[in-house]
């Protein structure tokens, strides 16, 4: 009995290691599927309320994770505001007042330009591998889709703020389905659902993303891509602060 039960011990030990294995190299594919070593694009954001909706058009330029510039085109008012992102810091330009801010971690969970989004998550995109610990936890329909779901627990002295991440992620194409973020509490505080899923420079990738505000009821922010290309050659001046004042990234 004490050896049937060591070998069902070891076999669940061995099955746990393998799904955590599996879980990592799936999160790991899916998010390179999703950009190339550097992508330029132009995207539109939707932000709806119970009061309004308000629409929003934007360049951008990325070069892996560390470096992002995004530049509001639409609409007139807001047209020159920029957001410049250097490893783990942010910065925004204000067209109409000339100015630069720098974003403290203070700021770091506010509203980025109004949306369900917050300044965090551009900072801290695709940091998911290196800051959480992942587990397979099975497989669910999504939609049409079957899609592995994976928790997400934040490793101990990981400079995240989510207490816990749900995500799933499709196996036909490794491209993820929904994404559930919960607080250190356990609410579900917000929900990101991806769709229209389509060929943008050769590469397969949802152009819709869809982030529900679970906790303001009738909230939510859409990401729609126009177009992007993947692995195009940036220039390194285009994320100095020269550039970010005066208009730099064109």
């Amino acid at each position: 009995m004490n050896l049937m039960k060591s070998l069902l011990l070891l076999s669940a030990f061995v099955t746990g290691m393998l799904f955590s294995q599996s879980a990592q190299e799936i999160v790991t594919k899916s998010e390179s599927l999703l950009k190339g070593e550097t992508s330029k694009g132009k995207f539109r954001m939707t932000i709806v309320t119970q009061e309004y909706t308000r629409t929003m058009e934007m360049d951008s330029w990325w070069v892996g994770n560390e470096k992002a510039l995004i530049v509001v085109t639409s609409p007139r008012r807001e047209a020159g505001n920029k957001t410049l992102k250097v490893e783990n810091e942010l910065w925004m330009y204000l067209r109409n007042t000339e100015t630069t801010i720098k974003v403290p971690p203070s700021m770091m969970l506010q509203s980025w330009n109004g949306s369900d989004f917050t300044n965090d998550d551009l900072v801290r995109e695709s940091s998911l591998v290196d800051d959480y610990i992942l587990k397979t936890l099975g497989e669910e329909r999504v939609g049409s889709e079957t899609a592995w779901k994976i928790e997400l627990q934040p490793k101990p002295t990981a400079p995240v703020v989510w207490g816990r991440i749900v995500h799933w992620i499709r196996k036909q194409d490794y491209l993820p389905a929904r994404t559930e973020y919960y607080d250190e509490k356990g609410t579900l505080v917000r929900t990101m659902e991806y769709s229209d899923f389509r060929e943008f420079d050769g590469r397969r990738i949802p152009a819709t993303w869809r982030m529900i505000n679970n906790v303001k009821p009738g909230r939510e922010t859409r990401f729609e891509y126009l177009t992007v290309d993947f692995n195009v050659k940036i220039s390194d001046r285009i994320f100095s602060f020269q550039e970010l004042e005066k208009g730099g990234g064109r």
